[in-house]
């Protein structure tokens, strides 16, 4: 006897919907982290630093996300590490998003306007002072739009993590509807999902940047 979708399900979607949001979290984290390192090192005064940042920005940018995760998994595992589906995942979608999000800082670093950075080395201001007092703060401004639409994209990454074992929300719906035989239901249900957690962050994104590009241009 097929059974109907109910409060049950519902409510296992809904762990599983915390279960995506806790993996977007840690993979934006960690994501950050990567991209700022390497955002920085594409503006470093180091060759050899710029370079290998380059190299890591290409290839991963060059990498399906799907094939990132499948290296992560069987990587970790070649290396005798048997962590947890969130432990992969998380290092699989850090790694993809640091390569995105330190192009997209990088590109609001070096749009702040080049005399800036002459005025500050003539006040005797280290590059680490730069950074700190004149760069970043007028970066962070300007990357807030394309980094709150990135992580549109990150979640919607997230529904390809069932393939090394984390139930998200997408993995969630497939379970149910194996078990209920309602594919249409089940997933615009999970689609519904998806939609109320990505189409309000679209909006803060369009948001931002119209507020940004009218701050820039008074």
């Amino acid at each position: 006897m097929i059974e109907s979708f109910g409060f049950p399900e519902f409510m296992f979607l809904l762990r599983s919907f915390g279960w995506t949001l806790a993996l977007t979290a840690c993979a934006m984290l960690l994501g950050s982290l990567i991209g700022g390192f390497f955002a920085i090192a594409r503006v470093s005064h180091n060759n050899l630093l710029r370079r290998f940042a380059v190299a890591y920005i290409q290839l991963l940018q060059g990498l399906p996300v799907l094939l990132v995760l499948f290296l992560s998994y069987f990587g970790l595992a070649y290396l005798g590490f048997d962590p947890p589906a969130l432990v992969i995942a998380t290092v699989a979608l850090g790694l993809y998003s640091g390569a995105y999000l330190a192009d997209i800082w990088r590109g609001a670093m070096e749009s702040v306007p080049f005399q800036q950075w002459e005025a500050s080395s003539s006040l005797a201001m280290t590059r680490v002072q730069q950074f700190r007092y004149i760069i970043l703060p007028q970066s962070i401004r300007i990357s807030l739009p394309p980094t709150v639409g990135f992580l549109v994209q990150l979640v919607k990454n997230t529904s390809i993590v069932s393939v090394v074992g984390y139930i998200d929300l997408m993995r969630a719906g497939e379970h149910i509807e194996a078990s209920l035989h309602s594919p249409f239901k089940i997933y615009g249900i999970v689609a519904l999902m998806y939609f109320l957690l990505c189409f309000p962050l679209s909006h803060l994104s369009k948001a931002l940047e119209r507020k940004m590009n009218a701050h820039r241009s008074s």
